[in-house]
């Protein structure tokens, strides 16, 4: 990550890092800070930035069993700089690492086998083999009973070139119990503009529940017969990076585990809140002790 502000990467700048990262996982890093029981289906490279994500994802407690090392691929990297308006500028290496080269195993098989949700984040699209991975573990999981929630996360540089990626999304869409969109992903997703329409677009087209990530406006839950609004914590921001991650793994934990939409949806604005304050993707993911504690001292500034 740059230390820097401005655009792109064009000219020398002091950088800070590596730090583990990645979309999704960072969600199942998340997941596993709150107790659940989660892992994840990947690939690094047999080099220092693949064992600090396996070692990290290990120590917070997440199955890393799925997650392939190959001698003959680099781990996938991301460079970032924050922009004066607050947008950022990636410089990806994904598409020729070995985060590109995810396929099916038998270690992710047995992950699969032992699972009773799928989280799909969209940015895992851009992967050319990934398309497989996923249909084979929804309909596992859906099979057994299982829900699916998903993240549509698709990055402008991620996507470029990949031809078959709207298909996915469709075929993922289709099966999603929980979606969780921010900003303009929400009129992307469902192809209105019109915020009240798209969502009840999703909704009856079988999206049982629509949560909409509003940033600083805080976020909004729906369902058929119900819906609800949280505001923001505010907090002195210092690295947006992994909030969004952070929010959909704290709702979807909270979901899984029996919450209300509306209790759900106050935990995850916490974590989203709590990750901004720390530089790094995964710097700021909390426990559900960390997330009462940041709740109780930012009671009044709601």
């Amino acid at each position: 990550m740059s230390t820097s502000v401005g655009n792109g990467f064009l000219e020398p700048m002091p950088l800070v890092g590596p730090f583990p990262s990645g979309a999704p996982a960072i969600f199942i890093d998340q997941v596993a800070r709150l107790g659940s029981e989660a892992g994840i289906i990947s690939a690094v490279g047999d080099d220092d930035f693949g064992w600090l994500n396996i070692e990290r994802l290990k120590r917070d407690g997440a199955d890393v069993s799925a997650i392939a090392v190959l001698a003959e691929a680099p781990t996938g990297s991301a460079f970032v700089r924050y922009r004066a308006d607050g947008a950022r500028d990636f410089v990806f290496n994904i598409a020729r690492s070995a985060s590109g080269q995810i396929e099916m195993t038998d270690a992710a098989r047995a992950l699969i086998a032992r699972a009773g949700h799928v989280h799909v984040m969209g940015s895992a699209f851009a992967i050319g083999g990934i398309g497989r991975v996923l249909s084979e573990a929804v309909a596992s999981v859906k099979a057994r009973g299982g829900t699916v929630s998903f993240d549509p996360n698709v990055r402008k540089e991620l996507l470029a070139g990949q031809g078959e990626a709207r298909a996915r999304f469709e075929e993922i869409l289709a099966v999603s119990d929980l979606l969780l969109p921010s900003g303009e992903e929400l009129s992307v997703t469902a192809g209105i503009d019109e915020e009240k329409a798209a969502v009840q677009s999703l909704l009856s087209r079988g999206v049982k529940e629509v949560v909409l990530k509003r940033g600083a406006a805080g976020s909004s839950f729906y369902l058929q017969n119900d819906r609800g609004h949280c505001p923001a914590f505010k907090v002195e921001e210092l690295d947006p990076t992994g909030a969004g991650d952070c929010f959909g793994a704290t709702y979807v934990t909270c979901r899984r585990k029996g919450l209300s939409p509306a209790s759900s949806l106050r935990y995850a604005n916490a974590a989203g809140a709590r990750t901004v304050t720390r530089q790094g993707p995964m710097e700021g993911v909390s426990t559900f002790a960390e997330l009462d504690q940041f709740i109780e001292e930012h009671r009044l500034e709601t």
